[in-house]
């Protein structure tokens, strides 16, 4: 997989370029060749930063992975990997940019041991880039941080837990941005940060994201009175035939004019397959037989992520309907969705694709059955 240095062009410092002896020398000044710090960064903050000054007090080369690299924009992960990597690199003075080396991590949700290999595949290639055979390779992170989380997945390497008297939040800091009257905490962020903000509310994105904010704050306030918070349950439907996927461009927030599974809620009075059935036709117009759709289906799936959606606590029901191959049948956008489409399979892109249902895809395809002749 490839990686980034702070340049365009990354190359190796001038370290890199001394005789074999000066480079066993200069290794004795650190306690590690490379350590590891791994976050989404939704923004880059003061408790990010005191990880990164640590981690280059410790060692000659800090690897910094970006995680949810390839999300869509949405109020848990509004910045793109390519602005937090600017925002984070300017919040570093020269001599720390060269020390540091980027990877774009992608969110592997339902396959936690896909997301590892990624970055240990990633890290390897920098170490093998930068480093030597016997490179001491570290996980640095800190207790209120996800990634005190990971410094238990990687066994391989020696980990590092800064500890800090004062906790940053980067929900709270999101939460406080984006609204109508927003707030920049100029004193949890570096000063990197707090420019691109601003200049972000300028972005036609960040009007976009207050709005879908505003949206999911509106829904979760209907239940703060209950006892305990609701878990809604949801159907969605992967049809896929010839190669291509049954998608629909969602035509209401959240998500609005991203690419999603056909779905939605279960009603009080019909089953989960009545549901998915239901929600198909009215979003897509298929009019494939339902005795057709329900012959075909090749597997069921629960998702429950708990991060998987916004609005809060959502479970939904994923089945796997695989239609001969042969023309694909008309299709049309209705009820909340503004177009439907049969999309290729090898087209999607994550960033267009709403909440996990990029992912769902991705787990639902690995069960397909072969077809027999």
């Amino acid at each position: 997989m490839s990686h980034q240095g702070l340049n365009a062009n990354p190359a190796k410092d001038s370290s890199t370029k001394l005789s074999l002896k000066d480079q066993t020398v200069a290794r004795k000044a650190w306690k590690y060749d490379f350590l590891v710090f791994i976050g989404r960064f939704q923004p880059f903050h003061n408790g990010h930063l005191a990880v990164v000054e640590r981690a280059l007090a410790l060692s000659q080369r800090l690897i910094i992975c970006v995680g949810s690299s390839d999300a869509a924009r949405s109020s848990r992960n509004p910045f793109t990997a390519e602005e937090r990597i600017a925002s984070i690199r300017d919040s570093l003075g020269a001599a720390e940019r060269e020390r540091v080396v980027f990877i774009q991590i992608q969110d592997h949700t339902y396959n936690d041991t896909a997301w590892i290999e990624q970055i240990q595949s990633s890290v390897a290639s920098v170490v093998c880039d930068y480093g030597f055979g016997d490179s001491r390779v570290g996980l640095i992170g800190y207790s209120k941080d996800e990634s005190s989380y990971y410094l238990n997945l990687f066994p391989q390497w020696a980990s590092e837990n800064v500890r800090q008297d004062v906790i940053y939040n980067s929900t709270d800091i999101r939460r406080d941005y984006f609204r109508s009257n927003p707030i920049i905490s100029d004193h949890v962020m570096p000063e990197a940060v707090v420019d691109f903000l601003k200049d972000f509310l300028r972005d036609e994105s960040y009007r976009a994201l207050v709005a879908e904010s505003e949206f999911i704050r509106k829904f979760r306030k209907q239940f703060e009175q209950l006892p305990y918070p609701p878990t809604f349950n949801t159907v969605d439907a992967v049809v896929i035939q010839s190669g291509h996927i049954l998608m629909v461009r969602r035509g209401a927030m959240p998500g609005k004019g991203l690419w999603a599974l056909p779905g939605g809620y279960l009603n009080v009075d019909e089953t989960l397959i009545e549901s998915m059935l239901r929600e198909l036709r009215e979003e897509t117009r298929l009019k494939v037989p339902a005795p057709v759709l329900k012959g075909n289906i090749q597997a069921v799936q629960t998702f429950d992520d708990p991060h998987r959606s916004a609005r809060g606590r959502i479970l939904t029901q994923a089945y796997l309907i695989k239609l001969p191959d042969g023309p694909l049948p008309k299709v049309k956008g209705g009820d909340d969705a503004a177009h439907a489409a049969w999309l290729p399979l090898g087209s999607l892109k994550p960033r267009e694709i709403f909440e996990d249902h990029y992912h769902i895809i991705q787990v639902m395809k690995s069960r397909l059955k072969e077809d027999r002749i």
